[in-house]
C-alpha cells in the first residue's frame, strides 16, 4: 500500500526519523520526490540512493508542501518545531509528547501519536499508534502504510499505553543486549574466548528472534514447554524464576515508562 500525498519528516536526519524515511523509501510506500526531510543543516546523510528526496531547513516550508507531517525531533525540542498545520495529518514519534501537546504545538486536529524504533530502517520495528478524533479512515490508511513499511504496526485505543510501548519496544536492542551481555560475561568467566562467546550469544539471539517471531506458540508457552521437558535449560529457567527475574524486568520497565512520561518536560 502506498501513502497518500507527499510526506515530510521533521528531524529526518536523526536516528529514528532517518530510519522511518529509509523504511518507507525502500518499500516504495512513498516515491523519493514525494518525501521531504527537514533538519537544521538542510541535508541528511544516507539518502544517496534516492536523489529525488527534498531537503530543507524550514519546517514551515515542509509542512506547507506535505499532506502528512511526521515529527521526530528530541522531545525536549518539540517546542521549537514552529509549524502551523491545522489541515495536515500530524504523526509524532516523540516520546512523552501527548496528543494535547501536539495540538497546542501545531494547531492540528488530525493527530496520531506513535512509537517506533531505529529498526524501522530494516523493516523490523514494532510501531503502535493512537489517533485523535479528527483522524479519518484515509488518514489511518496512510499511517498503516507508513508504519507497515517499517515492520509491524497496530492501532491502539489507550494513549497511556504508548509510554509502555516506548519502554518495551523503542530501545532496540537495549534490554535484549543487556541480557546478551550478561550471558557473554558468564561464558568469559568460564574461560571461553571472548570472540567465541560473543559469536555464540549473537547467534542464539538471532535464532531466538526468528523462532519467537514466526512460531505459533506464545513466549510463555515456550518457557513452560522447556520447563516441562526438564532438561538443562529447564534448570536454568527455574532458577531464574525463583530469583525473581520477572520482578526485576518489571522494575526496569516501570523506570523506563516513568522516564518516557517525563522526558518532554525537561
Amino acid at each position: 500500500m502506498s501513502a497518500q500525498g507527499p510526506i515530510g519528516i521533521i528531524g529526518g536526519n536523526g536516528q529514528l526519523g532517518g530510519a522511518i524515511a529509509r523504511g518507507i523509501l525502500m518499500s516504495g510506500t512513498v516515491a523519493p520526490e514525494r518525501l521531504w526531510i527537514s533538519s537544521r543543516s538542510g541535508q541528511a546523510a544516507g539518502f544517496d540512493a534516492w536523489p529525488g528526496v527534498r531537503f530543507t531547513r524550514d519546517n514551515g516550508e515542509l509542512s506547507g508542501a506535505c499532506e502528512t507531517v511526521i515529527l521526530s525531533v528530541p522531545p525536549a525540542n518539540a517546542k521549537d518545531i514552529a509549524i502551523t498545520a491545522p489541515d495536515r495529518l500530524v504523526v509524532s514519534v516523540m516520546a512523552g509528547v501527548t496528543r494535547a501537546d501536539l495540538a497546542r504545538l501545531t494547531g492540528a486536529v488530525r493527530i496520531v501519536r506513535a512509537m517506533s524504533s531505529p529498526a524501522a530502517g530494516e523493516g523490523l520495528a514494532y510501531s503502535p499508534w493512537v489517533a485523535s478524533e479528527g483522524v479519518t479512515e484515509a488518514d489511518r490508511a496512510t499511517v498503516r502504510a507508513i508504519f507497515g513499511a517499517c515492520g509491524v504496526t497496530d492501532e491502539i485505543a489507550d494513549e497511556a499505553h504508548i509510554d509502555h510501548f516506548t519502554a518495551m519496544t523503542g530501545p532496540v536492542p537495549g534490554f535484549v543486549a543487556l541480557f546478551a551481555d550478561g550471558m557473554i560475561r558468564y561464558a568469559e568467566g568460564a574461560g571461553i574466548a571472548p570472540d567465541v562467546a560473543e559469536r555464540a550469544v549473537r547467534q542464539l539471539f538471532l535464532a531466538s528472534g526468528e523462532v519467537l517471531g514466526k512460531g505459533a506458540e506464545t513466549p510463555a508457552g515456550q518457557v513452560r514447554a522447556m520447563v516441562d521437558y526438564a532438561g538443562t535449560t529447564a534448570a536454568g529457567l527455574v532458577a531464574m524464576e525463583k530469583a525473581g527475574i520477572a520482578r526485576v524486568i518489571a522494575e526496569g520497565l516501570d523506570a523506563a515508562v516513568e522516564r518516557a512520561r517525563g522526558i518532554s518536560r525537561e
